[in-house]
């Protein structure tokens, strides 16, 4: 059985190195036309894939074949540039040098010229078309492309009251587009490479000369180049874990938003923007654990409303990761409430323990939840009014809960709904569940030490070695003055120096 499972590990190993072998070396293009025929369709399919197809046409006695995606390409364009080849003979003019004749009536912006049959078949499966002419040994690749997908819209978890209503897309195109039209600065920057030994993704990499540290911008370079997988089905996310290492770790280490004047805030800033083909999702880097709870809205609003704004949900926060392990150690230790709270905690025996109505409530909401994102819409509302109606108050009657117990986890729950980051909210409802067991376990010694061991695992993450509590550690007073208080925009003179920028003053009239 040992043999058999070594042999077998073996023949894999082999056959992956022989793939890399076959993917490193790559095929010329013919000057024969009928051997790249051949060759392409043996590869790519056609006759068998419906919609890869191939257009062959007859010029000054030469043939031409125009490779292409159907539902990828616009079509409207295809037959448009179709027109303008046929167009050629039929004018009557005879030219000595055909490659030039159609490189001169190719009607697209964007024309390209590739070597090999494996770049002409990757810009194909990516939307383009390339066209192939008898006795040339270079093909022309023409930018068609006309993704499936929906128009901008505003995000569902990052709403706003006043304020832009675009958001990202799955088009990698439409995306670029968007952060483009709010940074109209030459110093964009926006490198594309491909990612994926056989989806081939697209990803950009997205900041702004003379602002982003070039030193951050070269290590998500090479990241992302060093990235060696089949493809990419989760797109951003699994971008996200090859970056930046997550391990074990609860905390995000990224933030993601797909409002684009988000993104371009966090360009000006000096960050690096990350753009994964088919996910609405942008990739913001480097970030600290205080940019996951600031929100568009608190800079829709005037400066004193924004820092009310965000103090309430700093509160909120704060909240829903304490108050449930507070409430269970007072039940635990009556002895530590003070005089003027002696109201807290149960007044009568329950059925069951304090201890494990507060795991079975969160267990339930979680299931709500889970529950909420895969029920169709329509059915949401009668879901809420089961679990509210039915579930909550049968469960109180019946003597599983407590109405105190229901009170304080529904606090903890709108506490983490407050959060503007998703994954911030479940990380954080990891560390309540964390320091609730230790408060039954241990009480309040087991909640002091887990706290501590808590706080001195977060001061050591790093994300892309970047202290991720700062400004509290390293200790940065402007920058946090900026955090607390949403200040005015003229009175921001200076970046963020977490992002080490290249230019670190504001353009502010002084």
């Amino acid at each position: 059985m040992i043999r058999r499972k070594k042999w077998k590990f073996r023949g894999n190993q082999q056959g992956r190195e022989h793939e890399e072998q076959n993917h490193n070396e790559k095929t010329p293009i013919s000057p024969h036309i009928n051997v790249n025929e051949r060759d392409l369709k043996e590869r790519l399919g056609i006759g068998v894939s419906f919609d890869v197809g191939i257009r062959t046409l007859h010029i000054f006695g030469k043939e031409i074949q125009i490779y292409f995606v159907n539902g990828l390409c616009d079509m409207e364009y295809l037959i448009e540039l179709l027109k303008e080849l046929m167009k050629l003979e039929a004018r009557g003019r005879e030219t000595p040098n055909v490659r030039e004749a159609i490189e001169n009536h190719l009607t697209q912006v964007q024309v390209e010229y590739k070597d090999t049959l494996e770049d002409c078949i990757v810009e194909m499966l990516s939307g383009l078309v390339f066209i192939l002419v008898e006795g040339e040994d270079r093909a022309f690749v023409v930018d068609v492309r006309n993704y499936p997908g929906r128009s901008p819209e505003e995000p569902d978890n990052e709403k706003v009251i006043r304020g832009a209503r675009d958001g990202y897309t799955e088009n990698i195109i439409e995306n670029t587009g968007l952060t483009r039209r709010r940074i109209r600065d030459e110093r964009l920057r926006n490198e594309i490479m491909r990612v994926g030994v056989r989806s081939k993704t697209d990803i950009c990499i997205s900041y702004i000369e003379g602002i982003a540290d070039p030193e951050l911008v070269n290590i998500i370079r090479k990241e992302l180049e060093a990235i060696e997988v089949d493809g990419l089905p989760m797109a951003e996310k699994v971008v996200e874990e090859f970056i930046v290492k997550q391990g074990n770790n609860p905390f995000p280490l990224v933030r993601y938003t797909e409002r684009p004047d988000v993104a371009a805030m966090h360009l000006f800033e000096g960050h690096v923007i990350i753009i994964v083909d088919a996910s609405p999702s942008v990739i913001v880097t480097p970030t600290t654990m205080l940019h996951h709870v600031q929100h568009a809205e608190e800079y829709r609003q005037a400066p004193f409303i924004g820092s009310f704004i965000r103090w309430i949900r700093l509160f909120g926060i704060f909240v829903s990761l304490f108050i449930l392990p507070l409430w269970l150690l007072m039940v635990l230790e009556p002895n530590l409430v003070p005089d003027q709270f002696d109201y807290i905690g149960p007044n009568e025996d329950a059925n069951v323990s304090e201890f494990m109505q507060i795991l079975f409530a969160e267990i339930g909401l979680e299931l709500l939840r889970l529950a909420a994102v895969h029920t169709p819409s329509p059915l949401t509302t009668a879901l809420g009014l089961v679990a509210a109606l039915l579930i909550g108050e049968i469960a109180i009657d019946v003597g599983l809960f407590s109405a105190e117990v229901i009170l304080y986890v529904a606090v903890a729950a709108i506490g983490s709904y407050a959060n503007p980051s998703y994954e911030l909210g479940i990380a954080l409802k990891v560390i309540r569940l964390i320091l609730l067991f230790a408060v039954m376990l241990f009480g309040s010694l087991g909640f002091i030490i887990t706290s501590t061991i808590l706080f001195l695992m977060t001061v050591h993450i790093r994300s892309l070695n970047k202290p991720y509590l700062w400004p509290f550690l390293p200790f940065d007073a402007p920058s946090l003055w900026h955090i607390i208080v949403r200040t005015t925009v003229p009175t921001m003179r200076r970046r963020p120096r977490i992002v080490n920028p290249q230019d670190p003053t504001r353009q502010v009239t002084e």
